[in-house]
């Protein structure tokens, strides 16, 4: 097999159109190369086509999509946070699109954590690290609650919470929110900070509610996996955060941002033609839990008015992908429209699933064991050890066929 196939040979072997191969490329399932021999085009990993030929051929009903791109054959942890149904996800039982509607991420927040009372987002005590605000700010504050953090065990849930809250407070400080007497929820602080009135602080608090949880996305399993050893809170988030930093995770966005500005300088046209004609996936359209299109972006966007080149933008490529936007265009579009510092969408997502993280770090505490993943050994054969007969220990040397048949064994990964 050649290590690498055309657009052409992609879309055979699959019974797909090109669309749909671009969508693949677009989460990671298929790998692309640019053609060496015609730079317009782009080449693609055989081997990735070949997986998904056979899980193609396994046949599985559209109702277990969700639960099989999520899960797939990898361990399934219970939980009571968030769950999908319908095209749309839910936080303990309630719509998060209705939610977002009226919701603030302090209610939500009460929510997720399961506390019958008001969650405030306290600023008292929070210390920032550097002199700039963003990212590096957020990262490097959490990291120097971590390096001196608390266990986790043998606290309260009021304790905890109290925790949590202050952590929200510090992230969103972080991104540029400030405090004042009137601002005293993370959408009216963010848009103090940035500059927004009324209106724009109304959008902002309908994004924080929409992306605040997820289920068990790979920053929450992240998160999971610190929390369940026991340690702080703020490494958990740390974990957390380091995790949706990916572009394949929260900084989505930022892949986005990058073609936007692409769509400034140029030109909606020329953008989409480039990307369609050189098979380069658009990132930001598509997403594998939402078939029929991701609902927290058409909940924000249809309350957007973005600069006319960008909407012309994303029509374009729907018309001509048949690939409706996510959450990071929505992020991105919203963004572009305040006129948000240039990581605010990364910041929104950051800020707002921070509650889902800490949800699910507080969540696995109760089950009180370490979540401890097993390998399974594909590595050369193991060498021989050669023991004398007068060692008396009963060790024997290992022969050719049973090295063999050792060459693949569990090992418990500590």
């Amino acid at each position: 097999m050649r290590p690498w196939i055309t657009l052409t040979e992609a879309t055979r072997q699959l019974g797909v159109q090109a669309q749909t191969v671009y969508a693949y490329v677009s989460r990671g399932s298929i790998a692309v190369m640019p053609d060496p021999h015609d730079p317009r085009k782009s080449l693609y990993r055989a081997e990735d086509v070949a997986v998904l030929c056979r899980k193609k051929q396994v046949g599985r009903k559209r109702e277990a999509l969700a639960a099989g791109t999520i899960f797939g054959t990898e361990p399934c942890i219970y939980s009571g946070i968030t769950t999908f149904s319908k095209g749309r996800a839910y936080y303990r039982g309630r719509d998060s699109i209705r939610l977002s509607e009226t919701a603030t991420l302090e209610d939500v927040a009460a929510l997720l954590w399961n506390t019958p009372t008001p969650i405030s987002f306290e600023t008292d005590g929070v210390s920032l690290q550097g002199d700039e605000r963003g990212r590096q700010c957020a990262f490097m504050s959490l990291a120097a609650l971590a390096a001196n953090g608390h266990s986790t065990h043998g606290r309260t849930d009021r304790a905890l919470h109290a925790e949590t809250g202050r952590l929200v407070a510090l992230v969103s400080q972080a991104f540029g929110a400030q405090c004042d007497g009137a601002a005293t929820l993370t959408h009216e602080r963010l848009a103090l900070g940035w500059g927004q009135g009324r209106e724009g602080a109304d959008l902002i608090r309908r994004a924080l509610v929409l992306v605040a949880d997820h289920e068990l996305t790979s920053s929450a399993f992240a998160a999971r996996i610190t929390a369940s050893t026991g340690a702080s809170l703020p490494g958990c988030l740390l974990t957390g955060l380091s995790t949706i930093a990916g572009p394949l995770h929260g900084d989505g966005s930022g892949r986005v941002r990058a073609v936007f500005d692409d769509v400034e300088r140029l030109g909606a046209e020329i953008v989409v033609g480039r990307h369609l004609q050189s098979a380069i996936p658009i990132p930001g359209f598509g997403h594998h839990l939402y078939p029929d299109g991701d609902p927290r972006a058409h909940s924000l966007l249809e309350r957007l008015n973005p600069p006319g080149e960008l909407a012309s933008f994303i029509e374009k490529v729907v018309t001509l992908t048949g690939l409706k936007p996510n959450i990071d265009v929505a992020l991105a579009t919203l963004a572009a429209q305040l006129k948000l510092p240039r990581d605010a969408a990364f910041a929104l997502f950051a800020t707002a699933r921070s509650v889902g993280l800490l949800a699910h770090c507080m969540e696995q505490l109760k089950v009180g064991k370490v979540i401890r993943p097993r390998g399974r050994y594909t590595g050369p054969a193991l060498e021989e050890v050669n023991q004398s007969p007068s060692s008396g220990n009963g060790s024997k040397t290992l022969d050719p066929v049973t090295l063999d048949k050792n060459r693949v064994f569990k090992t418990i990964v500590r």
